[in-house]
C-alpha cells in the first residue's frame, strides 16, 4: 500500500501510523479556516499531495489511491501541509473547488450537529 515510499524520510520518520500505515488527515479551506473532511494517507498519498499540489488520499474501501476532484470535479488545490505535533494527523490546508463530501455538501461536517446543553458540569 505505500507504494515507492518516495515520501522524504525525515518526513516519514515523524509520522505515526495506524496499524494499516495510515494517518488521519483533516482537509480544511485555507482562506476560511472551515473544517471541509476527514480522509486517510499513506506515505505516498502524502508525497503525491506534496509533489502534485492536488489533495491525494488512500481509500480504504478501494484499497488505492483517489485524487480529490478526480472523478467529482470537485477539486483541493493544495495551499500547505502541516504535521501536528505528535506526527499522527495531517493537516492539509487546500482551496476546495464545489463540495468536499461525497454526499454534495460543502463540507463533511454540516449534518447531524450535536446538541450540546448548557449549564452542565
Amino acid at each position: 500500500m505505500n507504494g515507492s515510499m518516495s515520501l522524504d524520510p525525515k518526513i516519514a520518520a515523524r509520522l505515526k501510523r495506524n496499524p494499516e500505515g495510515l494517518v488521519p488527515a483533516i482537509a480544511q479551506q485555507y482562506d476560511t479556516g472551515e473544517v471541509l473532511m476527514l480522509a486517510w494517507m499513506n506515505d505516498e498519498a502524502l508525497h503525491r499531495t506534496l509533489t502534485s499540489g492536488r489533495a491525494t488520499y488512500w481509500s480504504r474501501s478501494r484499497a488505492e489511491f483517489w485524487v480529490k476532484g478526480d472523478t467529482s470535479g470537485h477539486v483541493q488545490h493544495v495551499k500547505s501541509v502541516a504535521l501536528d505535533c505528535d506526527g499522527d494527523t495531517i493537516l492539509v490546508k487546500v482551496d476546495q473547488v464545489g463540495a468536499a463530501c461525497h454526499t454534495g455538501e460543502r463540507t463533511c461536517f454540516d449534518a447531524d450537529r450535536l446538541e450540546i446543553p448548557l449549564g452542565r458540569d
